[in-house]
């Protein structure tokens, strides 16, 4: 027997089914008609059973729709008349806010969640860091931080963040040991600090991929923020985020920021979602810390 256990979509179909048309359920959903096919053709592959008959003026119940639609009519009232009775909480910063992010943002963005629970103690915060792309459209997460080209999910509000410049950098005790590069070619006789798989889609390791042989990369890690202090313990020449190396003492910068190591980092949420207070609230708190981190 197959579990059906999202109700996006058992609604989805309902609103079809009632509209006549997907465009007509979009609308009434608000949601983009690209999301209700979605939702149509994952809801009929999970059951094994097609829902609605496709013809030129719009969808048709199937004999399995029709027995379907009854349970999620019943659904949908008892629904509307919860959402009654709890009208209004939804303007309250509390319950559960899921964010997600790409590795190596955890220090920045650690003391940010913290501040802003204090500020709305009722806030329970999920925070993950996976480079997976969790579907908003689903309710994994509440606002996703993604790095390079700009999101293109139609149902999703993408917002420029911040963008991180990176240098090359090794620690005074590792140039004191092995000696300074002075070109490329030199720089390829060094130890290096890198990934520990060769799948990373970073820039800059995809500029090391393409210049430092793989064997040069003498210490590889899988966690971001163990990076950093393998340079700064002299394990070898590595990237850095210019900000959180500048200033530093113990680091040489060994070569410049290039435009094409750039990170650009996006701000994503979903349509339905984004006005809501909780993720309103997060989102001003979020762009006020991130204005003091001197990204580029």
């Amino acid at each position: 027997m197959t579990k059906v256990d999202n109700w996006d979509e058992i609604r989805t179909a309902y609103q079809v089914a009632r509209m006549g048309t997907v465009s007509g359920a979009a609308d009434v959903m608000g949601v983009h008609h690209a999301t209700v096919i979605r939702h149509i053709d994952a809801l009929e592959q999970r059951l094994g059973a097609k829902l609605f008959q496709r013809h030129a003026r719009g969808y048709t119940p199937t004999e399995a729709g029709l027995d379907l639609l009854k349970v999620a009519k019943t659904t949908e009232e008892q629904f509307n008349q919860m959402t009654s009775r709890i009208k209004g909480s939804g303007e309250a910063v509390t319950g559960e806010l899921i964010v997600t992010t790409i590795g190596g943002l955890t220090d920045k963005l650690l003391p940010t969640l913290c501040a802003f629970q204090q500020e709305h103690p009722g806030v329970v915060i999920r925070y993950v860091t996976d480079m997976r792309l969790f579907r908003l459209e689903y309710g994994e997460a509440h606002v996703a931080i993604r790095a390079g080209a700009a999101p293109q999910e139609p149902d999703n509000i993408v917002r420029p963040f911040v963008t991180f410049k990176w240098a090359l950098y090794a620690a005074k005790s590792y140039i004191a040991r092995h000696g300074m590069p002075s070109g490329l070619e030199e720089l390829g006789q060094h130890r290096f600090v890198g990934p520990e798989t060769e799948e990373s889609r970073a820039p800059f390791y995809i500029w090391m991929r393409k210049h430092i042989l793989r064997d040069r990369v003498a210490f590889r890690i899988s966690e971001a923020e163990a990076q950093t202090a393998a340079i700064k313990l002299g394990m070898g020449i590595g990237f850095m985020r210019v900000c959180d190396a500048a200033g530093d003492p113990d680091l040489v910068e060994v070569m410049p920021t290039q435009s094409d190591w750039d990170t650009p980092l996006w701000i994503v949420t979903h349509v339905d979602l984004h006005r809501t207070a909780k993720v309103q609230a997060f989102l001003a708190h979020l762009k006020k810390a991130a204005a003091g981190w001197h990204a580029e």
